[in-house]
C-alpha cells in the first residue's frame, strides 16, 4: 500500500525527466535524486533542523521515528507509506 497524498516526484517532474537528454540510468538517478531532495526538506523540517546541517545520524534517527510511527499508529501516521510486502 502507497499512498499518494505526499509525492516526491510529481507527474511533471518526470515527465521534464523523460524529455531531457539523457540516458536511462542518468533518468533513473534524476528521478532518484529530485524524491530525495524532496524527502530531505520534509525530514529537516520535521527535526528543525537546517537541511545543510542534516547529517547521516540525523536521517537515520528520522527513518527510525518514522518506523515507529507506523507500528504504533498505523501506517497513516507516517511519512513513508510502504508496506514491505509491496516491496
Amino acid at each position: 500500500m502507497l499512498d499518494q497524498s505526499t509525492q516526491f516526484l510529481t507527474e511533471a517532474e518526470s515527465a521534464k525527466v523523460d524529455a531531457a537528454l539523457l540516458s536511462s540510468p542518468e533518468k533513473f538517478l534524476a528521478r532518484l535524486t529530485i524524491s530525495t531532495a524532496k524527502l530531505l526538506g520534509i525530514i529537516s523540517a520535521d527535526l528543525g533542523i537546517p537541511l545543510a546541517s542534516l547529517s547521516a545520524t540525523h536521517i537515520i534517527q528520522w527513518f527510525e521515528e518514522d518506523a515507529k510511527r507506523k507500528r504504533e499508529q498505523g501506517i497513516d501516521a507516517a511519512i513513508l507509506k510502504w508496506d514491505s510486502d509491496d516491496l
